[in-house]
């Protein structure tokens, strides 16, 4: 895997990563609150995950991993693998992104408050679609790998 973000983009991901160590699963829970105002978005995900909570952990601990890797994407491989896998099962498609980036990235600033600055919110910005892409193009690979 690679990443065309910036050495200063990259900076400011590591830099937040003890923020997401410290408050990283109220993070995902308000993105999740965020998100779910889409019952069709909703639907995509196992609700019995995210009442006992174990989603919001797990998502937590992935972009937790995310932060601390963003400058060694390949240490993430085998996480995107299964990441994948399960949207794939899940019917997770392109079009679902924008509304994921729309709902985590407020969910910062929420929690963060002005702890986080637009600097911060734009370095996410960039380092979410680089994921996403990344998780995209694996999904796209596993859909044709189905279809044959």
């Amino acid at each position: 895997m690679t990443t065309s973000l910036s050495p200063e983009t990259i900076a400011i991901v590591k830099a937040s990563a003890p923020a997401l160590q410290q408050h990283g699963l109220a993070i995902t829970q308000r993105m999740y609150e965020r998100l779910f105002v889409d019952p069709e978005i909703k639907a995509l995900f196992d609700q019995a995950a995210q009442i006992s909570g174990e989603q919001p952990k797990r998502l937590a601990a992935a972009i937790l991993a995310y932060a601390k890797n963003i400058d060694n994407l390949g240490a993430l491989s085998q996480a995107v693998e299964r990441m994948a896998q399960r949207h794939v099962e899940t019917h997770v498609k392109p079009e679902h992104y924008p509304a994921v980036a729309a709902a985590l990235l407020p969910a910062i600033k929420d929690v963060l408050g002005d702890a986080v600055d637009q600097s911060v919110l734009d370095s996410w910005g960039e380092a979410y679609w680089i994921l996403a892409n990344i998780l995209i193009e694996a999904e796209a690979a596993k859909y044709r790998a189905q279809a044959a």
